[in-house]
This record gives C-alpha cells, structure tokens and sequence, in this order.
C-alpha cells in the first residue's frame, strides 16, 4: 500500500470510531495520524525497515504497529474488525453531504437506518423531523442529496475514469500485436464526468489482444466478447469497450469515436454536401466508393479544407465553423503554466510547510508559487487569525530571500461574507500579492442575493481573483444559484481574474462558460487548490478545462513568467 491508501484507510478508522461513540481523542489520533502520512516525502517502506516511522509527529505506537500492519500484509485485522461493526451499506450514508458520522450514527441507533433506500423512506415518512440534530431543513436537504445521488449513478469523475483507462491503454500498448491503441470518447474530449470509456486499438489479428482485455486485473465482468468489440465491467462499475481494427482504419475510427455526436453528425452533413461519406471506416467517394487514405486525424480534417481541430473542441460549439477558417485558438498546454496560485499550508488546512511547498515547486520547474490559506471565517479549516497572517508573511519573506530564480506570492483566500464583504479590513488585505476571494457557506441564497453578494465582493479594490465561482462539487452538489454572465460583465469590468479551479471535484469555472469570458476580455488563473504536494498534478485538469473552453496561454495570468498582478487589480 502507498501513503494514500494508507491515510484513507486511518481516515476510515476515525470516522468508524466517531460511529461507535468512542473517546473522541481516539478518532483525532487516527485523523492527525492521516494526515501526517499525507505530508511524508519519505517512502513508507523505507521508513518500516529502517524503524524511523515512530519518529513522525502524530505517529504513535499504535499507529505504527497499524501502519507496518497495512504496509506489510496488505490489510490491518483492527480495522476489518471495526468495518464488521455496522452493516456495510451504512457507510453509504456518509456519501450524503450534511451527514457526518454523527448524524448517521443517530439514524442507526434511533431509526435503525442502514442503507439509503431506508433513509428515503424515513424521510419521506417525516420520521427525521423530531430527532434531535435534524429537523424539517435538514430532512429536505437529504432528500435532495439523495436525488443527486440517483441523477449521478453510473457516472465517473474525469480523473476516476482516466487512471483506470490509461492503466488499461499501457497494458494493451505492451501487447507484441499492439500497433496503435488510444482513449477515444468523451474521455478523450476531457468532459469533466464521463459515464464510460472508449478505447481503439489497431492491429492485424486481435485473438491475443481480447485475451489480454479480459483477464486485466481490473475487470469485473466481461459483458459481450467480439472479434472487433469487447465490452467490460470494471471493479469499480465503469463500462469500457474496446474496439480493435485494422491500422488503415485506426485514423477514421479514432476520430469517430472520439465524437462528439452532435460533431459528428454535422461533419456527415459537409461530407454529404461534397458528395461524399464519412464514418468509422473512412472517408469515402459516395459515387465509386474511393477511400481516401488517410495517415492521422490531421489528415481527415484535410479532406475538408480545415485545420486539425483538437479533441477538447469536438463539441459542436463553434470549432468546425473557425477550423474552415483557420481561427481555432492556440490552445493552452501545460507546458505555459510557469506559477501555481491557490495553494493551502500548514498554516490552515494543507499538509506542508512553505517550504516544501515551495521546494516541490521548484523541482517541477515553475517560478513562482501563491500560497493562499483559509481566512479567520474558515474556522472548520483553522482560518488565519491577523497574528497568523504576520507570521506567515515573515516566514514567507524569509525563505524568499534565499531564492533569486523563485518566488513564494503572499495570498489569501478569503471569504465572502453573507453581505458580500470579505472577513478582513483593508488593511489586512492590503499586504498581500493577491486575493482569492471564494464562497464557502450560505449556499442556499436566492439567485439575486448570491449575485448581488458576489457583486459586492468584486467592488473591494483588493480582490485578485474570484475563486471556485459557482462552488459546484461534481457528482454531489450543483453550484449555487447566481447570474454568471454579471458576474463575468462585473470581473471584465475590475479586472478580476476568475479562478479554472483544477480540483477533480470542481473543475470550476466550467468550460461552457470559459469561452464566453474570454469574449468578454475576462481573465483567468489555472489553480490546483492544492492542500498537498500530490495535489500540484491537478493542474493538467484545469488546463483541459481551459483548452475546452478555447483558452490560450495569453488568457491565463499565471501562464505568464513572473507574477504580473498588482494588489488592487490586474
């Protein structure tokens, strides 16, 4: 086991004990333990066979003995032992937002609710108004938890889905037959939720490969085996079709399954106005079946007088119309990004210090950093007090003095008040590089006062950047109601950037709305909310959101070299 599942599982601990009702000491001890895992440079491994891991912070004897346990067997007998304490499907309830373990333990003892189809029933018998810690808000904001549940079944979040198909395209790739093989479908357009998986493969004989396919370690069940289609059920529920075809035919397969329909289908209608046809087996001459060869996808587009348009555009949105033109943007790659902003310390509720958040930095080759913790009204995240924020900034200006080829930028992320003020004065505000300012309560306004709020957010001089604009969570909230085309006008208008939140879970600004930003003069700020240093890799998400949403380096101010925002604007 690697240090992530190592933490999930000390994580799992501590909310199993907080179900159990035992000394809360004990659930913070597996929770800090968690996190101390998080923050280890060191391999786990190498810290059991050289008996260093008792010398962590957070790390006693006890969980060290659970530790070595994971990390040598595979599994811990304790925490088998805890799981076997509640039926299974309990646990399901925590996948409801609103419900900690608290809460859930109280519908196991008082309504012995185990699963949620219980639940909903309990609900929808109002037996949740009367007990203590509920009420007729919190019922109705459960079954509307429980709804978006149902609505997201079968869905996949985008990083989800592409571990486990690129996992399967390396294996497949390292088969001797293997000629070409690639993730094609909405995966391969970088939807942001994808309810399966294509992949394409060419080669001349496809016996061995099918064989290959079935027996992954990843498969749960094969589902229909074909000469030329496979289709799988992965462990986790994911669907994946396979399709292997032979290496004339990769070019026109790829492009047809990558998709979109609605692309597709208007490409069919220009190839049929030509007086010729297009589908997964070619470009064809409808009067004598003529194939037109083609080498790669650059070439299909060719036949039609277009320049390559990149899968991220294949959406029907406009991309066809500008490749006949030659106007398709220079989209933005991750190579431009030269400096991470949005990223959170031990200071608030990150895992590293400055430091090593700034040493990783470097080791990956960008300039600059913004670190940006959580302000005083974050209390559930150990927000900055002002005292905090003076001793931040001197620790900052102190490693800051031992670089000349880097730099750490002071921020904050700080919050939007109910009345749309942001919880520092100015001058607090005023000593820092920049300012996310973000929504993290009160999500439930109407659509005119949460606009009207963030309105007003934007008003105050020293706001950089709006963060995580619509605070959507995929898969388990939508964003809050508000008017974003204002909200854009307004950010044009100051010179507010708007944040491309690259968390898996947000992925926010969502990249329908980027382009319409972008023709309104708005910039933006690619960001990984980092809390850990494994986090930095969510910034290839948000540059596929931004390359969706027609984005070019020029659009993104932290594609920029050195950090060009001044406080009180860009």
């Amino acid at each position: 086991m690697d240090k992530r599942d190592v933490a999930s599982i000390l994580n799992d601990i501590g909310m199993i004990l907080e179900l159990k009702g035992e000394n809360p000491f004990r659930a913070r001890a597996y929770y800090n333990g968690a996190r101390a895992i998080e923050r280890l440079d060191v391999d786990l491994t190498t810290m059991i066979e050289e008996g260093t891991l008792g010398d962590v912070d957070g790390i006693g004897k006890t969980l060290e003995d659970n530790i070595t346990e994971l990390v040598t067997t595979g599994s811990l007998e304790y925490y088998e032992e805890l799981k076997s304490s509640f039926p299974p499907t309990l646990f399901d309830l925590l996948s409801i937002p609103g419900l900690g373990p608290k809460r859930v333990k109280s519908l196991y003892e008082n309504l012995n609710i185990t699963n949620i189809g219980e639940l909903e029933y309990a609900c929808m018998e109002n037996r949740l108004l009367d007990l203590p810690g509920f009420g007729q808000k919190m019922q109705e904001n459960i079954l509307k938890g429980i709804e978006n549940l149902k609505v997201y079944r079968d869905k996949y979040l985008y990083i989800e889905a592409y571990e486990k198909a690129q996992a399967i395209v390396d294996k497949l790739r390292s088969h001797t037959d293997t000629i070409d093989v690639d993730i094609a479908g909405s995966l391969r357009r970088c939807k942001e939720v994808v309810s399966d998986v294509d992949i394409v493969l060419s080669a001349d004989k496809s016996e061995g490969i099918m064989d290959l396919f079935v027996s992954l370690s990843l498969v749960e069940e094969v589902i229909a085996r074909g000469e030329t289609k496979t289709s799988v059920r992965l462990k986790n529920g994911m669907m994946v079709d396979l399709r292997v075809v032979k290496p004339y035919e990769y070019p026109y397969a790829l492009n047809h399954f990558t998709g979109s329909k609605e692309h597709n289908t208007l490409m069919r209608h220009i190839a049929k106005m030509r007086g010729l046809k297009i589908n997964e087996y070619g470009v064809f001459n409808t009067k004598d079946g003529h194939l037109f060869s083609c080498r790669d996808e650059k070439d299909i587009y060719a036949i039609f007088d277009m320049e390559y348009i990149p899968p991220e555009l294949r959406e029907n949105r406009g991309e066809i119309e500008a490749a006949k033109s030659y106007k398709l943007p220079k989209l933005v790659s991750q190579s431009d990004v030269k400096g991470l902003i949005h990223i959170h310390s031990i200071y608030s509720d990150g895992v590293n210090t400055i430091e090593e958040l700034a040493e990783y930095a470097r080791s990956l080759g960008y300039n600059y950093i913004g670190v940006s913790d959580h302000s005083k009204s974050a209390y559930y995240a150990n927000g900055l007090t002002e005292e905090d924020i003076y001793r931040q900034i001197r620790e900052i200006e102190s490693i800051n003095s031992r670089y000349d080829d880097f730099e750490i930028l002071k921020g904050i992320e700080a919050d939007i008040l109910k009345d749309g003020s942001i919880d520092y004065d100015d001058n607090i505000l005023s000593m820092f590089d920049f300012v996310i300012a973000s929504i993290h309560s009160n999500f439930t306004m109407t659509k005119d006062e949460m606009t009207m709020r963030i309105l007003k957010a934007l008003d105050n001089p020293y706001v950089t950047i709006l963060g995580h604009p619509t605070g959507r969570l995929l898969l388990s909230r939508e964003g809050y109601e508000v008017d974003i085309e204002k909200i854009l006008k307004k950010a044009s208008e100051k010179d507010i950037a708007i944040e491309i939140n690259a968390n898996p879970y947000r992925l926010d600004l969502d990249w329908r709305w980027c382009k319409i930003a972008k023709d309104m003069g708005v910039k933006f700020v690619i960001s990984p909310d980092a809390h850990d240093l494994k986090s930095f890799e969510y910034v290839s998400l948000g540059v596929n959101i931004a390359r969706k949403g027609w984005l070019e380096k020029e659009d993104i101010l932290n594609c920029s070299e050195i950090w060009e925002v001044d406080k009180g604007g860009i």
